[in-house]
């Protein structure tokens, strides 16, 4: 146990973000740089090393926590390190991107604040990368099997580095101009800097995996000539299918999906762009959706210089205490104030878009909403709440339907789709196909960056069976399993 006494006489402590006026003058991530060193051993000591540590089940990933809970707080970052590799390929990436279920399930935070575990796993990673302790691991030998991944998204890379280190000839493809999926062109700047991305790709590279951008399967490569060209592939192409709004004034120009407007801002940043072609500069901006995608939108706005930002959800504002209908251990539905709604804007809950008004030219320039509630389980409209918001540049910012069935991906390889266009798979993350696997969320849904992590690991599993009939690669996760919701 770290400090037998630390949970008693530690108070919880983050990371520290920069001043909001600072911050909105770069695209560099929110955190000071370096605040967390100072005390991330301290706060690591916080954890009781439980009999049962449900943050265990919190992580899909089964991240080994109270271990390297102990070792940084000991400053052993060697062994931290170690021990956090052990069952994630990339910390760097959930201990910025994931919304911590892990803490959500912390024993600590029965009856006080949670143990800072997302502080502790980002701290020992980048100790790691600072140190030079991440190196290649490249196979002792191979096995003279090759394996096609398809997107290079967490579930993507996670799948590929594993079964490149389990001896298989891996290449990656991935239909964008970078790898990286949507950690790549779907989180700005402010949440997660792309070195992050950069560096383990050069890891990958190094290891033995192959990388090939701009390249669509389904039209750049027909799907069935990929199938006969490897062993084995592995689609991770996502549940990219943006949720779209069917209300009039749809149509008009400056309404725009999340992740058409969110990637144009990264391609700035990666010097594709001086300026964005859709940009909120000057703006009166309206986004659609209370999730994180929605506030990055926000951020986003904000960074380019909107006049105003306006974020909507169709549900209830959550509570800020956690609900006695989700009682711990449980990941419950609370009130988020992230590093995006510091800088500004307003958030307004239980209201519905009925419809958009534009100008002579087609340009949007006004939204009109009702405030709704739910009557025996249904969401109705309430009479003469009806507003008018200004708005020239609106996001859509409300989820993901399934996977990209337009590209012909889907009909080439001849896959099953269940009743919520997800590709079907079985518990060792097979298709319907022979041969070819499916992880993340192209199989499970929208979900979170640890389980597409966790499920590129154990489809990745399923893979390396099927070409040797065996395998020592861990299976964190079947398909079937679910978060730890009520």
């Amino acid at each position: 146990m770290a400090d037998p006494k630390g949970f008693l006489t530690t108070p919880r402590k983050t990371a520290r973000t920069r001043p909001v006026a600072e911050r909105l003058k770069d695209w560099n991530e929110v955190y000071v740089p370096g605040s967390l060193l100072p005390i991330v051993s301290e706060q690591a000591g916080r954890c009781m090393d439980c009999g049962i540590p449900f943050c265990h089940s919190g992580c899909p990933l089964g991240n080994l926590i109270p271990e390297w809970n102990d070792f940084a707080y000991r400053e052993d970052w060697t062994a931290a390190s170690e021990r956090l590799h052990a069952t994630n390929n990339f910390p760097e990436f959930t201990g910025r991107l994931c919304p911590a279920p892990c803490e959500s399930a912390c024993v600590l935070g029965i009856n006080q604040p949670a143990v800072t575990i997302k502080n502790v796993e980002v701290s020992i990673i980048d100790k790691a990368w600072d140190n030079g302790g991440v190196t290649p691991q490249p196979p002792e030998r191979l096995s003279g099997k090759t394996v096609a991944v398809i997107g290079s998204g967490p579930a993507g890379l996670a799948a590929a580095q594993q079964l490149t280190r389990a001896g298989h000839t891996v290449a990656v493809y991935e239909r964008a101009d970078r790898i990286g999926g949507l950690l790549r062109y779907g989180i700005p700047e402010f949440k997660m800097e792309k070195v992050h991305i950069n560096r383990r790709i050069e890891q990958m590279r190094a290891e033995g995996t192959k990388f090939r951008t701009g390249v669509e399967i389904g039209r750049d490569l027909d799907a069935v000539q990929l199938r006969k060209r490897y062993d084995a592939v592995v689609i991770a192409a996502g549940a990219t299918v943006s949720r779209d709004l069917s209300v009039p004034g749809r149509e008009l120009n400056g309404i725009h999906f999340a992740m058409e407007y969110l990637p144009l801002a990264n391609k700035v940043q990666e010097g594709d762009y001086v300026a964005p072609p859709i940009t909120a500069e000057g703006k009166h901006v309206v986004v659609i959706g209370g999730g994180d995608t929605g506030a990055d939108c926000v951020g986003t706005a904000h960074r380019q210089g909107a006049a105003s930002v306006t974020q909507l959800e169709i549900m209830p504002r959550p509570s800020e205490d956690r609900p006695t209908g989700q009682p711990w251990p449980t990941f419950p539905m609370l009130y988020k104030v992230t590093s995006a709604h510091e800088e500004g804007g307003e958030r307004i809950y239980s209201v519905s878009t009925t419809h958009f008004e534009g100008d002579e030219d087609g340009n949007v320039q006004s939204l009109h909403l009702v405030e709704v509630a739910f009557e025996d389980g249904k969401l109705v409209q309430k009479a003469g709440t009806e507003r008018v918001l200004p708005a020239q540049l609106v996001t859509l910012a409300m989820g993901f339907t399934g996977t990209d069935q337009e590209n012909g991906l889907v009909k080439q390889f001849g896959l099953a789709l269940d009743a919520r266009g997800n590709i079907e798979r079985d518990a060792a993350y097979t298709t319907n196909v022979a041969g070819v696997f499916v992880a993340g969320d192209a199989g499970r849904g929208q979900s979170l960056i640890v389980w597409a992590i966790a499920e590129g690991r154990s489809a990745a599993r399923g893979v390396d069976r099927f070409l040797t009939g065996t395998s020592a690669l861990p299976y964190p996760v079947k398909p079937t399993d679910r978060s730890l919701m009520v």
